[in-house]
């Protein structure tokens, strides 16, 4: 369960500290005070999206830290038995998260926050007249084996609209497929009659370069020799300046390296001399194998032009073209094996779409008993909601369409959800649905946020004792403006707006008439109200005592 909630910067909050009871937390005060503020708190704690518009004016970010008990499956994360869920929002749209303080993902918040704590509001009532919302509730409440069912449907529905996309796409591509194959074929067979090879036209540029200017190559050769080898050429000089410098170092024998680097440089004119003349060798003219090599370089620019821009480019569509082209040429065996998953797939699907539906069919009369007898006990006598099941061809969610419809008396017809009830009706009606599903999941804490919109009196009282039937084995918080709500609470917070800030503070059992008062007739020191507020907590703790 959720021990502590501390958030600042957050809307209207500047900093916020508090530690929900173990059953039911009420949370009351005037509209504006930053209530509401406070579960938005505990979503964005729970992986919920938030922008730059949540954090307080002038604050540099909106923290908000929630430490729960730690489920079983969070033992990484856990201390003490214990883990702490925080969100951080910067001003500038920025924002962090972390799971027992180490650094973490929205998308895992959610993940773990998902295991420990259901949110329902008045959005999530709307939710309730979707279709698909109606079935996944039908889909929960017929247990986990019937959850795996559907998962498993789902998963072959998915890939039978893939194998069928598939053959979509071939039988189209059939129609262009001789076309193409005749493209290819001219195109692969192209690239490979050249076979160009990485880099080649590099290469070949070089040897043009050489061979191009292979004469005037030769004569910069003969002139490097001579100037390195003729009478009184550098090696001549360098040897008389060896030979000077030896008898320096006879003289002293300082002079000695001077000496031996002279000696070194003229034996390297010498080598450098022979190489010279090796190169010049080398250069051959060749005018048969440079016409060659040009032909070669304009064959490769050829491919370049049409395929690639390097001889890389060009060999990597050469890579692609052949396997499109395998793939055309195989297109009619792939075409006869994608039928034949086809027809497999979809023989499959209707088979697990029949499972489903019959699951559904034979626990919707039981669903709408339940719902039917929770809506009695929501000050709704007469009340009823019929699930009707119609079978339609296999879809993303099996091959039912189904509605809720909901009959407000025994005199009424029976109509959608969407048309037949009113605000109120449908806050009911979700806590109801939620009711239901209180003894076939486990996550602890449950929040409601203002889900008595439209309600008042009886109803309102009806809607508190449920509420309070929760909370004897579920933590539950809950944001109210009724009273008949707020007397069943465990813990009452009253929360507040002063110049701009909400704060929030838990009421002792003598402040608690007071506040009850005030949601009554507006005011705190009405006798008539206070009264009236004694009696709410009168009946509040009669329930109680009974559910005991």
């Amino acid at each position: 369960m959720l021990h502590q909630l501390h958030i600042t910067g957050l809307g209207v909050i500047r900093e916020l500290d508090i530690g929900p009871a173990a059953g039911l937390t009420v949370l009351t005060g005037e509209t504006g005070a930053g209530k509401t503020m406070i579960t938005v708190g505990v979503s964005l704690a729970l992986g919920a999206r938030g922008g730059a518009q949540l954090v307080r004016a002038g604050d540099a970010a909106a923290k908000i830290q929630a430490r729960f008990d730690a489920p079983a499956s969070a033992e990484e994360w856990a201390e003490d038995g214990e883990v702490i869920l925080a969100r951080t929002i910067a001003a500038d749209g920025r924002g962090s998260a972390r799971i027992g303080g180490q650094l973490t993902t929205a998308a895992a918040l959610a993940e773990m926050g998902g295991r420990l704590v259901e949110i329902h509001g008045q959005h999530q009532s709307l939710r309730l007249l979707d279709g698909a919302t109606q079935t996944a509730f039908l889909d929960r409440y017929a247990g986990p084996g019937h959850v795996e069912q559907v998962r498993a449907y789902r998963g072959a529905y998915a890939s039978l609209q893939a194998a069928r996309r598939e053959l979509e796409a071939l039988s189209e591509a059939a129609r262009d497929r001789e076309r193409a194959l005749d493209l290819l074929e001219y195109q692969v067979g192209e690239i490979e009659a050249i076979g160009p090879r990485a880099d080649e036209t590099a290469t070949l540029a070089a040897e043009e370069s050489r061979l191009g200017h292979a004469e005037r190559l030769q004569e910069l050769a003969d002139v490097t020799g001579r100037s390195l080898t003729d009478d009184g050429g550098a090696g001549d000089l360098l040897a008389a300046t060896a030979r000077d410098l030896e008898t320096a170092a006879e003289l002293d024998a300082a002079a000695a390296g001077l000496a031996e680097r002279a000696r070194a440089l003229a034996t390297e004119v010498v080598d450098l001399a022979s190489e010279v003349r090796a190169y010049r060798e080398r250069v051959g003219i060749d005018p048969a194998r440079l016409q060659d090599v040009r032909e070669r370089i304009a064959s490769l620019k050829g491919l370049q032009r049409k395929y690639g821009a390097t001889d890389t480019a060009v060999l990597a569509f050469l890579e692609r073209a052949r396997d499109e082209l395998v793939s055309l040429q195989t297109a009619d065996e792939r075409l006869a094996s994608i039928s034949a998953e086809v027809e497999a797939a979809t023989g499959t699907v209707a088979a697990l779409a029949e499972t489903v539906s019959a699951t559904r069919r034979a626990v919707a009369p039981e669903l709408s008993d339940a719902l039917t007898t929770h809506l009695a006990e929501l000050g709704m006598p007469g009340a009823a909601i019929d699930l009707v099941l119609e079978t339609d061809q296999p879809g993303p969610l099996g091959a039912d369409r189904i509605e809720l419809r909901f009959r407000g008396g025994a005199s009424q017809p029976s109509l959608p959800l969407s048309k037949a009830a009113s605000g109120g009706e449908l806050s009911r009606v979700m806590l109801a649905c939620r009711s239901v599903l209180a003894d076939l999941d486990d996550v602890p804490t449950l929040v409601f946020d203002e889900i008595d919109a439209g309600i008042g009196g009886e109803a309102g009282l009806a809607v508190g004792r449920r509420l309070a039937h929760l909370a004897a084995t579920r933590q539950v918080l809950v944001v109210t403006h009724l009273p008949q709500i707020a007397c069943f609470a465990d813990l009452h917070v009253r929360v507040r707006k002063h110049d701009g800030d909400a704060t929030a503070e838990v009421l002792n059992d003598r402040e608690r008439p007071v506040e009850l008062s005030r949601m009554l007739a507006g005011m705190e020191t009405s006798e008539h109200a206070l009264s009236h507020a004694e009696e709410l907590l009168e009946e509040a703790a009669r329930v109680r005592a009974l559910a005991s």
